[in-house]
C-alpha cells in the first residue's frame, strides 16, 4: 500500500467504493479504487466454475472477469481457463501471494505475460453456502509487499465482492422461479394422472358416505379403505377442514348441477392430526332419469405443491416489496413484509455483535436489532445477552422452531409470544452474524410454510448484513476512536463545520474547548502504555457523563479531547468547564495506583473569536497552548494571536539564524569560592536579530524545543565551543577545568549521544567539556538515562545534573547516574539568606552530594554574603553575576584567560 495514506482515509475511500453495490458500476468502481488505495498495475474481479457449482452457466475450470483495471485504464472482459494460472491455486482455498517472479513459476499463463506482471495477489471469493464462486487478484509490475492495513482492505473487499456475486446469483435464482412454478404445474398434471392416491365412489349425501375406497387411502388419510366405507370408522366429510366444507361442497354441487366435472382443492385432517393439502377431481353418474347415483373421482396429495406455490408468491411479495431498499430500510420492509406474510404478531431481524464459536462458553456474547415490527409498528432498537434468549437457540441449531411456551423475545419490550420460528444468517464464510425471526402470541400448529420462506430469504438478508457489518467497521475504522470509543478527529472536524453551520443559520453562538491532561506523557512513560490507554478510556467516560445534550466530545490525538458546545450562555459555559475539570479531577484507581489529575483547557467562541471552523479551532489550540504553559484555563483573545504570531516568526527567523551562523556564544565563568580562582565555564546561546535586537534565551530556547530546531541549535553550540577552544589552544590561551554545556531533552534521549558529540568536538579532549544535563530531563527515563551517562562517563565527558532539586528526582536512581556535580538552582541561592526553607535544602543538597562522591556548584550567586554561607556549607564552586557577567569570546578571554 501507498505511504502517507492514513487508514482513516483508506476506509472511507473504499467505503465510498462499494456505495455502488447493486449497480453495474459495482465492481468496475471497485478495482479502480483499490488499484489506486494499494498502488498497484492490475486488478481483477471474476466469477468461476470450480467444478462444483450448481447451474452454473459457466464451463467447469473457466474464470470470467467481471472488471478489470489495468495501467490506469478499463479492459475488456474475457474468459480464461485457470489451469497453469496463479488463479488455480486461490480457487476455493486461501488466499495465495506470488511476491515476484510470478511469471516464472507460470510460464504457461499468457495474460501474465500481456500485463508485465512481477507479482500476484488472489483471494477467493464465496457464495453464503461456502461454495467458490470467483477471485480477486491484485499484480504488479514489480515485487509485492503488502502491509497489515493492505491485508485487511484486501479481505474486506474479497468479502464483499463475494457478497455482491452471490446477490446477483440470487437474484438470478429468483427470476428463475417462475419456470420452477411452472415447472411444478406439469409434475402435478403428472402425480393426478399416474401415481397413486385415492380413487373412489361414494354417496351425494352430507357425509359423502364412501362405498368404494382405493388402497392409497391410507397414505392419504391415514385411515383404511375398510374404515372409510359406509363411515365405519369416520365419514370422509368429517376429514375435511371445517373452513373447508362449505366451499367444497357448493363447488362440486354447481358442477353436478351443470353435469359437468368438479375440481376442488381443500385441506384434509389426517389421522396423525397434521393438516394436509387434498386436490379433487370427479363427477357425478347419473341414472337414465337423471337423478345422481354416485360420485366417482380421484384425490391426491398436492400438500408439497400447495406449499411450494404459497413459498414461491411469498418470495415474489417480498422480492418486490424490498429489493429496491438498502440499509435500514431494507430491513424494516423486509421484517414488515415476512410478518404479515407469515401471519405472525411481530418479528426482527438481529445482528450477533461478536463472533460466537461455543454458546455455552461465550455467554457475554450480544444480540442488536436492525429493525423490530410488532402489530404493525416499528420499535426502536435494542441490544440484549444471547444467552438465555430465543436467539441463542436458533444460532446454535441454524435453524429452529418453538409451538409453544413463553417468551418475551426482547427484554424490556412489551413482546409476548408462546411460539416462534427463526433462521440463522450466515456470512460468506458460513460464520453466524445474525438472526432472522417471528413471533406467534398463540401456540403454532405447522411452520412448513414459515421455515421455507425464511429459508429462501435468508441469504439475501445475511449478505445485506454483512454489507451493513463491513461499512460500520469501515467507519469506526474511519471516524472512532479505538481506545476511547469517542469521535476521532476526522469525525471531529465534520461535526465541527456542521455545528458552526447550523449556529450561522440559527444566529446562535458555539464555544469550542480543548482539553489537555496534565503531565500524561509522564504517568504513560512510567506506567506504560495500557494503563495509559485505561486512563484515557475512563476520562473519555467520565467527560461524556458532563457534556449536555447538543453537545459534541471528541479524542483527537494523545491525551487532548476537544468539546463543542451549542449556545451556552456565559454563565453555562463556565459551569461547563468547572464540570470538565471536576470530572478528570476525581481520584482515578488503576491496578493498585491511585492518579489525581489536573487538565488544562483553552477554549474560543464562535462568532466572538472566529467566524470560520478552521480559524476557531486555531483560536482554541492557541487558548489551550497558553493555558499548558500557565496551568490554568484560558479562553482565546487577540493578544494571544499577536503572540502566536511573533513566536512563528520568531521560530522562523531563528531557523534563518542558524542557517546563516548568526548565532553568538558567550561564556560565564566559574569560580572556586575559598580561592577566587576560575575553576571553568558555562558556554551560553545568544542571539541578536537585525530587526528585533537582543532576544532572550528565556524566550528562544523554549520556543527551539517546541518548534523541534533545538537539536540544531544543541549542535550548534557543541561545535562553536568546540571551535572556541581549539581558538584558544591555538593562541595558547588555556581555560582551567571544563568548560560547561547544555544539553535539552531531546538531544539526551539519543542512544548514541556520547559519539555524537564526539563527532561535533572533534579536535578538543571528552576532559575539557561538562555536559549539563536538568534534573526533569532524565528522570523521563531513568533507566535510559543511566545507561547514556554511563556511557557519557565512560568516554571522559564531566556530567553535571542542571537545575538540581526543581525536578523529580529518585534517591534509587541518583546513586546510578554517573554525574560529577550537582548544580544548586538559583531558586534557592537567591533567597537562601532571608528563607529557613531554601537555605534548608541548599544545605540537605550539599550534604547528599558530599555522600555520593559528588561536587556542588551554584548557580545565581549575585552577592557576597551568598557567596561567604555557600562557602561554610562546603559548596567548592559557584557562579553568576558578583563573579561576572556572560561575556563574548574575547571579552571573556581578555578578562579571566590573560591574567
Amino acid at each position: 500500500m501507498q505511504t502517507g495514506i492514513k487508514a482513516a482515509d483508506t476506509f472511507r475511500q473504499l467505503a465510498e467504493g462499494m456505495g455502488q453495490a447493486g449497480t453495474p458500476h459495482f465492481y468496475p468502481t471497485l478495482v479502480e479504487r483499490l488499484a489506486k488505495l494499494l498502488g498497484v498495475d492490475h486488478v481483477l474481479v471474476a466469477r468461476v466454475n470450480a467444478g462444483n457449482a450448481v447451474h452454473d452457466d459457466l464451463p467447469t475450470n473457466l474464470a470470467e472477469t467481471l472488471a478489470v483495471w489495468s495501467n490506469d485504464r478499463f479492459l475488456p472482459n474475457v474468459t480464461y481457463p485457470l489451469a497453469g494460472t496463479p488463479c488455480e491455486g486461490v480457487v476455493g482455498r486461501e488466499p495465495c501471494l506470488y511476491a515476484c517472479n510470478v511469471q516464472q513459476c507460470f510460464p504457461d499463463d499468457h495474460m501474465l505475460a500481456e500485463l508485465g506482471a512481477e507479482s500476484y495477489m488472489g483471494l477467493p471469493l464465496y457464495s453464503s453456502d461456502g461454495t467458490p464462486i470467483g477471485l480477486l487478484a491484485v499484480l504488479k509490475n514489480s515485487p509485492m509487499s503488502l502491509n497489515g492495513l493492505a491485508r485487511e482492505v484486501l479481505s474486506i473487499v474479497a468479502a464483499q465482492a463475494g457478497a455482491e456475486l452471490g446477490r446477483q446469483q440470487a437474484e438470478a435464482a429468483l427470476k428463475a422461479s417462475e419456470v420452477v412454478a411452472r415447472e411444478s404445474e406439469r409434475r402435478l398434471d403428472t402425480l393426478l394422472n399416474h401415481l397413486p392416491g385415492m380413487a373412489y365412489r361414494c354417496l351425494n349425501d352430507d357425509h359423502w358416505t364412501m362405498e368404494l375406497v382405493s388402497q392409497g387411502a391410507y397414505q392419504l388419510t391415514g385411515y383404511h379403505p375398510d374404515e372409510l366405507v359406509d363411515n365405519h370408522r369416520t365419514s370422509f366429510a368429517e376429514l375435511i377442514h371445517a373452513e373447508d366444507a362449505e366451499s367444497v361442497l357448493e363447488e362440486t354441487q354447481a358442477a353436478i348441477d351443470n353435469k359437468r366435472p368438479y375440481q376442488v382443492t381443500y385441506r384434509l385432517r389426517h389421522r396423525d392430526g397434521q393438516l394436509r393439502w387434498m386436490w379433487e377431481q370427479g363427477q357425478a353418474v347419473f341414472d337414465d332419469a337423471g337423478e345422481v347415483l354416485c360420485l366417482e373421482g380421484f384425490i391426491t396429495d398436492v400438500t408439497e405443491s400447495q406449499e411450494a406455490q404459497r413459498v414461491q408468491q411469498a418470495v415474489m411479495q417480498v422480492a418486490s416489496t424490498v429489493t429496491s431498499h438498502v440499509g435500514d430500510d431494507y430491513f424494516q420492509q423486509l421484517i414488515g413484509t415476512l410478518v404479515e406474510l407469515l401471519d405472525a404478531d411481530s418479528g426482527f431481524i438481529a445482528l450477533l455483535d461478536r463472533p460466537l464459536y461455543d454458546a455455552n462458553e461465550n455467554t457475554s456474547a450480544t444480540i442488536s436489532t436492525v429493525s423490530v415490527i410488532a402489530d404493525g409498528e416499528a420499535l426502536l432498537n435494542q441490544s440484549f445477552l444471547l444467552h438465555g434468549s430465543p436467539c441463542e437457540q436458533v444460532i446454535t441449531q441454524r435453524e429452529a422452531v418453538s409451538h409453544c411456551g413463553h417468551y418475551a423475545p426482547i427484554p424490556g419490550k412489551a413482546i409476548q409470544a408462546q411460539a416462534w420460528i427463526g433462521r440463522r444468517l450466515d456470512n460468506a464464510e458460513g460464520d453466524a452474524i445474525g438472526v432472522m425471526m417471528v413471533f406467534y402470541r398463540e401456540p403454532l400448529s405447522t411452520n412448513a410454510f414459515a421455515t421455507s420462506v425464511l429459508r429462501i430469504l435468508s441469504t439475501g438478508a445475511a449478505a445485506e448484513l454483512e454489507r451493513r457489518r463491513d461499512q460500520r467497521r469501515m467507519y469506526q475504522l474511519a471516524y472512532v476512536d479505538g481506545t476511547t470509543g469517542l469521535s476521532n478527529r476526522v469525525r471531529f472536524m465534520d461535526i465541527h463545520a456542521k455545528m458552526l453551520r447550523d449556529a450561522a443559520r440559527r444566529l446562535q453562538s458555539l464555544s469550542l474547548i480543548l482539553l489537555d491532561i496534565r503531565r500524561f506523557k509522564e504517568i504513560n512513560d512510567t506506567h506504560g502504555h495500557q494503563v495509559g490507554d485505561q486512563l484515557l478510556s475512563t476520562i473519555a467516560g467520565r467527560l461524556e457523563g458532563v457534556i449536555p445534550d447538543g453537545g459534541f466530545l471528541a479524542r483527537l490525538s494523545g491525551d487532548e479531547f476537544a468539546i463543542l458546545l451549542a449556545n451556552p450562555s456565559e454563565a453555562e459555559l463556565s459551569a461547563k468547564l468547572d464540570d470538565l475539570r471536576g470530572a478528570v479531577g476525581k481520584t482515578i484507581h488503576l491496578e493498585h495506583n491511585a492518579f489525581n489529575l489536573q487538565v488544562s483547557m483553552g477554549f474560543a467562541r464562535y462568532p466572538a473569536d472566529a467566524t470560520v471552523a478552521a480559524e476557531l479551532f486555531k483560536a482554541a489550540s492557541i487558548a489551550l497552548h497558553f493555558a499548558k504553559r500557565d496551568g490554568i484555563i484560558c479562553p482565546f483573545s487577540h493578544d494571544m494571536m499577536h503572540h502566536q504570531r511573533r513566536r512563528q516568526k520568531m521560530a522562523e527567523r531563528l531557523h534563518q539564524a542558524l542557517v546563516d551562523n548568526r548565532l553568538a556564544l558567550y561564556f560565564q565563568p566559574q569560580v572556586n569560592l575559598e580561592t577566587g580562582q576560575l575553576t571553568g565555564a558555562e558556554a551560553l546561546c545568544r542571539w541578536h536579530d537585525a530587526e528585533w535586537g537582543w532576544v532572550s534565551p528565556g524566550e528562544f530556547i523554549p520556543l527551539a524545543e517546541e518548534r523541534g530546531l533545538i537539536r540544531a541549535l544543541g549542535d550548534w553550540v557543541l561545535g562553536e565551543a568546540a571551535r572556541q577552544l581549539r581558538e584558544w589552544q591555538t593562541r595558547g590561551i588555556a581555560l582551567p577545568g571544563r568548560l560547561s554545556i547544555n544539553i535539552a531533552a531531546q538531544q539526551f534521549a539519543d542512544p548514541q549521544l556520547a559519539q555524537h558529540i564526539a563527532e561535533l568536538t572533534q579536535g578538543v579532549p571528552a576532559s575539557a567539556l561538562a555536559l549539563e544535563l536538568t534534573e526533569s530531563d532524565f528522570m523521563r527515563d531513568p533507566d535510559q538515562a543511566v545507561e547514556i551517562t554511563q556511557a557519557m562517563r565512560a568516554a571522559g565527558y564531566a556530567l553535571y545534573i542542571d537545575d538540581f532539586g526543581t525536578g523529580y528526582s529518585s534517591l534509587a536512581y541518583l546513586r546510578h547516574f554517573a554525574a560529577d556535580a550537582l548544580k544548586i538552582d538559583i531558586s534557592f541561592v537567591r533567597e537562601m539568606l532571608d528563607n529557613q526553607h531554601d537555605r534548608a535544602i541548599v544545605q540537605t543538597i550539599i550534604a547528599m552530594a558530599d555522600a555520593l562522591d559528588m561536587k556542588t556548584l551554584a548557580e545565581g550567586v549575585e552577592h557576597q554574603e551568598q557567596a561567604a554561607l555557600l562557602a561554610e556549607m562546603g559548596c567548592l564552586d559557584a557562579q553568576g553575576f558578583l563573579f561576572g557577567r556572560p561575556k563574548p569570546a574575547d571579552a571573556f578571554a581578555a578578562a579571566w584567560l590573560r591574567r
